[in-house]
């Protein structure tokens, strides 16, 4: 049994019960039927749902919204920011999707064309911190491309996923989209069944080196979006003030929960002093309470046990010799909040500087000079994404390329994600792409034809 809990008043929301073997067998069988039908549909019949599903988001906006802040806790406000986010990214894809996946000509005498054709069904599974942005990104361009969707989402947004099931119902042919209700275990018996073509997973190091496996065990391909540590280098020459305002926006978008937020800040020697002053003021602004308060800038974190790991991660980086300069306390009352906190004296080897910190934490790494920025920036397991300030832009473009080990690193601006660009990462940041042309070919078969 799944157990919702409101996480701003540790309150339960509802119960949920698994669904069996029998059922989720005849949910894949649904599922690989519709698929055969769906992918023979032309491009104008798959764009057609895609606008449908578009005004369906917009005429559940409001309770859509609503059901995902009371499950994890995201300001009301953002939850109306990612749908509208969700509700744009659609019209992008559906309007480039064509472009992007047109048959290509060749001229080598082995070949005459290159042609995209679905794999069939692909299981998706997502995390809770954006319900519905995530299911988006992922899953309206495999069902671009022909493929059917299977979904397991996080257990602690049941009632999202269900909601966000009933708006795909309402736009695309039955069993194209199916939301599954299932415990961990069977994941394993999914990608074991030969009808699932792929998987794509949102979520953790360790659950994303687990899919790995068993999609290397039985030949799937994977798109894996892991968890990351970004860091966000100020060169001696940055625009200290507006670096400063897009650190601490990064670092709190959603309390901190997610994967591209910025987590560790280091900063040249010289800039030092003022940018911890200037942070801790900064992130000292965001309004902490209640998520349905369209006031509130800062949620609780979405679970019990995540507060937890954060303030161990937290306590262990102060034994190993940080510092805390702001926060780090839990506050009384109910919910599971945790303040906007602030570290320096901040090393390699400690908690702050290794590990990914979920929650609103800033890690700030001194750096003697500009290359000693980026040598620590790269010692991470992670590799998702990163951020440079500088005033010298070509400089810092030319870095970010050459030296800067992350799948996306931008200039004087914050890690985020456009339908139109693809989104991962490298090293223990993931696998593969989503978004953009490249995200479009990962669950398609690409095939020659020749004679």
């Amino acid at each position: 049994m799944v157990v919702t809990i409101n996480p701003a008043t540790g309150e339960e929301i509802k119960k949920y019960e698994f669904k069996s073997g029998d059922w989720l067998e005849r949910a894949v069988e649904r599922a690989a039927n519709a698929q055969k039908d769906w992918q023979h549909r032309t491009f104008t019949e798959r764009v057609g749902a895609v606008q449908r599903f578009e005004r369906s988001l917009r005429e559940e906006r409001e309770g859509l919204a609503r059901m995902m802040s009371l499950e994890m806790g995201k300001p009301l406000k953002q939850s109306f920011a990612e749908i509208d986010k969700s509700i744009h990214s659609c019209q992008v894809l559906r309007e480039l999707y064509p472009q992007w996946m047109n048959d290509h000509q060749y001229s080598s005498p082995l070949g005459h064309s290159v042609h995209l054709v679905p794999l069939g069904v692909i299981l998706g599974i997502m995390p809770w911190n954006f319900p519905l942005w995530q299911v988006v990104r992922f899953a309206i361009p495999t069902l671009l491309g022909g493929n059917s969707v299977l979904l397991k989402h996080a257990p602690n947004t049941w009632g999202s996923a269900e909601k966000i099931e009933e708006i795909f119902a309402s736009a695309f042919p039955e069993n194209v989209f199916i939301n599954l209700q299932i415990d961990v275990p069977m994941i394993e018996r999914l990608i074991a069944d030969p009808r699932i073509r792929g998987a794509s997973l949102t979520g953790s190091r360790r659950a994303g080196s687990s899919v790995a496996e068993l999609c290397g065990r039985f030949l799937k391909k994977c798109v894996l979006e892991l968890g990351g540590s970004d860091a966000y280098v100020i060169f001696e020459d940055a625009d200290l003030d507006h670096a400063v305002e897009v650190c601490a926006a990064s670092r709190l978008q959603n309390a901190g929960q997610s994967c591209v937020a910025a987590k560790r800040f280091i900063v040249h020697k010289s800039l030092l002093e003022n940018f911890t002053d200037k942070m801790i003021a900064e992130m000292a602004k965001r309004k902490m309470g209640d998520p349905m308060d369209l006031e509130t800038d800062l949620g609780p974190l979405a679970r019990a046990d995540l507060r937890q790991t954060l303030r161990e991660q937290v306590e262990s980086a102060l034994q190993s010799g940080a510092r805390l300069m702001s926060g780090g306390k839990i506050p009384e009352g109910p919910g599971y909040y945790y303040p906007p906190t602030v570290l320096v004296n901040v090393n390699p080897g400690q908690a702050a500087f290794d590990e990914e910190l979920f929650g609103p934490v800033a890690a700030i790494i001194e750096a003697p000079n500009n290359r000693e920025a980026l040598r620590l920036a790269n010692l991470s397991r992670y590799g998702l994404g990163g951020a440079i300030f500088s005033r010298d832009v070509e400089r810092a473009k030319d870095l970010a390329i050459n030296e800067f080990e992350a799948g996306m690193v931008f200039i004087n601006d914050y890690v985020r994600s456009d339908a139109m660009v693809p989104f991962g990462g490298i090293k223990d940041s993931g696998i593969g792409r989503e978004l953009g042309r490249e995200g479009c070919f990962e669950f398609m078969n690409i095939k020659l034809i020749g004679g």
